[in-house]
């Protein structure tokens, strides 16, 4: 596990000292990804960097590796699961190995295959290699998006990567511009979507891509994609749960490869708990296992926690969260790059810090809710589908109307507005923070001037993503849309921002690409079946995980931000909102936001999450614009 960095210059006379420096120092900020060692090459126009987390191949696994001749170089970050199969195709086809890394593996695959090299890896990755021959920069991008990778080209034509962001920010080759249009989805969903990026002109590179970079040309490709069928399978429920359970038998196996100690996250919650049971039943030794709680009752999932670890006979370790620990949010903005609005963030920090203290490598239960139809706001739209049957005029003409004429603060105006929408625009909204409703009185004329044809083009791709699954069942679009976006842009952003933070690699089974291929062909009335969310899931676990874990209350990994903002934080997030260098940004109209804080200080509605958006972005303002 790493962080990579580097750059290709347009002249390979330019001096040598300076790009070497520069290379430096755009590792060097991302030292918090690979404390434990630093690699680099500069030759030609190529400047290729990386820091190390040293997981496998303590000795020898050095980097850039190269290939036999020399002429070509990588840099990676991630962990290849089958690497040790492949290399042994690999050597039956007369490669020879210097190292017993996996890095090295992913060279001599490239050396064979080309590009398609990619189709060869299991694994979650993001790697740049360079052919000196071809002066041709190769970069891959994992399947469903565990490692980032930033690019941009800059205005005198180098081409810039990072694991990072802020490895770009460091060669400082752009301007940094605020991407309005990034700037929108931000507050509409809490964070910037894959396609988007919060600086005008930098790129990432999109889960499942390849991208190539020659003679100043950027080209990509997607190699792979999800696929939810819908459909009624080829299976019987009963053989759906033994395949369920062998192939995540065999995605928690065969990430238990490592060098150094190994534990896994436990909320207490059916996925983390199910990865748990695989490898209790898989490992010699006792899992070391990992548990977040609260003092505030309804958040707390730690007797759950600790059910599932005296099933297993885990050696558990429990950590409680309290506002004052909130103090560490200005380093966890630091740490996204981004504006990014998920408040579990903060718990994700502080098991990552914990686990930290006794192991290097954790497995989580995320991608569960996407891959097998987990969260509760696909039972809620199965329930309003009903709305699609009346009249369009009555909707459109009507309702929508009326909800647009009710003041902001009119309970019941946001539903009415919900209800006028069709299907996946009704969903888009359900899971939009400011909405078009919401932005309306949120934005000042200004910013709205300024937006102009921007507004709204998160909600064009959203669509876009909803659209394109071949089945036209309803279930396997969400899923299809949640896995484009929801999933790598929050969920494994947070996961992998919270625990390279703390030099902390985490291992994800259940977004094992070979499990997803699997679940994709089940039938969706296995996965939400009447208005039981993650059916099959369940079912597959039973005999496994606690019942008691399995079928009680949906609780997602939450903070209790709405009670923090009434106490402890009131004070500092007032201040924050109403100061005059946040109003003279001019994005707001500041007697909406004004009374957003009062709405939430009277009890009248819960307008926790809108604030935390709002200061979260203002708080990244004051890191990465004042600064």
């Amino acid at each position: 596990m790493c962080g990579i960095a580097g750059f290709i210059s347009t002249d390979a006379r330019a001096d040598t000292t300076v790009r070497e420096a520069l290379l430096d120092r755009m590792c060097r900020i991302i030292t918090h990804r690979g404390p434990d060692e630093q690699g680099t090459i500069v030759r030609d126009r190529a400047a290729l960097g990386m820091r190390r987390l040293s997981i496998i191949d303590l000795k020898t696994g050095q980097q850039p590796i190269f290939d036999c001749t020399g002429e070509l170089a990588i840099v990676f970050n991630g962990e290849i699961y089958n690497y040790r199969e492949l290399k042994d195709e690999l050597e039956s086809r007369g490669h020879r190995f210097k190292t017993h890394s996996d890095t090295e593996t992913i060279v001599h695959a490239y050396e064979e295959f080309g590009k398609e090299c990619v189709n060869k890896l299991r694994g979650m990755f993001a790697f740049a290699i360079y052919d000196f021959r071809r002066r041709m920069l190769f970069l891959a991008r994992d399947r469903v998006g565990k490692k980032p990778l930033f690019y941009t080209v800059t205005r005198d034509g180098e081409f810039v990567f990072g694991s990072e962001l802020k490895c770009l920010t460091a060669h400082g080759g752009f301007e940094k511009r605020l991407d309005l249009a990034a700037l929108d989805a931000y507050l509409t969903f809490g964070y910037v979507p894959e396609e988007f990026c919060i600086f005008e002109g930098v790129e990432k590179l999109l889960p499942g891509h390849t991208l190539t970079f020659r003679d100043g040309r950027v080209i990509t490709k997607q190699y792979w994609d999800f696929r939810f069928d819908g459909s009624e399978g080829q299976h019987s429920e009963p053989e759906y749960v033994e395949m369920i359970r062998e192939k995540l038998r065999e995605a928690v196996r065969i990430r238990l490869v490592s060098e150094v100690p190994l534990g896994a996250f436990l909320s207490g919650g059916v996925d983390s708990s199910s990865i748990v049971a695989m490898m209790a039943s898989v490992s010699d030794a006792p899992v070391k296992t990992f548990s977040i709680g609260f003092n505030e009752d309804s958040f707390n999932e730690l007797k759950f926690a600790r059910m599932a670890a005296e099933r297993y006979k885990t050696e558990h370790h429990e950590f409680i969260v309290t506002p004052e620990l909130v103090e560490v949010v200005d380093d966890l903005v630091w740490h996204f790059d981004e504006p990014f609005a998920d408040s579990s963030a903060l718990p994700t920090y502080m098991v990552s810090k914990m686990a930290r203290d006794f192991v290097t490598v954790v497995l989580s239960g995320d991608g569960g809710d996407e891959l097998f139809g987990g969260y509760t706001r696909y039972s809620i739209d199965k329930r309003r589908s009903g709305l699609g049957r009346l009249p369009a005029p009555i909707r459109s003409g009507l309702l929508r109307p009326i909800s647009e004429a009710l003041p902001a603060s009119a309970i019941g105006r946001n539903f009415l507005y919900n209800a006028s929408l069709d299907a996946v625009d009704r969903y888009i909204d359900s899971v939009s923070h400011f909405g078009r409703l919401r932005k309306g009185s949120l934005y000042s004329a200004g910013h709205r001037n300024a937006l102009r044809s921007l507004e709204g083009k998160a909600e064009g791709l959203f669509r876009l993503n909803a659209s394109k699954p071949e089945s036209q069942d309803p279930l396997a679009r969400l899923l299809y849309l949640d896995s484009k976006t929801y999933l790598p842009s929050d969920i494994l952003t947070k996961v992998d921002r919270m625990s390279m933070a703390v030099s902390l690699e985490a291992r994800v089974p259940l977004l094992d690409h070979e499990l997803i291929e699997l679940v994709g062909a089940i039938p969706s009335r296995l996965k939400l079946n009447g208005l039981e969310t993650k059916y099959i899931f369940k079912k597959a676990m039973e005999g496994i995980v606690p019942h008691e874990i399995l079928y009680r209350e949906k609780q997602g990994f939450g903070v209790p931000i709405n009670e923090w903002i009434n106490s402890e934080l009131k004070d500092r997030i007032g201040e924050d909102l109403r100061a005059k260098k946040t109003a003279e940004r001019g994005f707001f109209e500041q007697s909406y936001v004004e009374s957003l804080i009062a709405e939430h200080a009277r009890g009248r509605r819960d307008n926790s999450h809108l604030l935390w958006i709002l200061w979260m972005l203002e708080l990244w303002h004051r890191r990465y614009i004042d600064h």
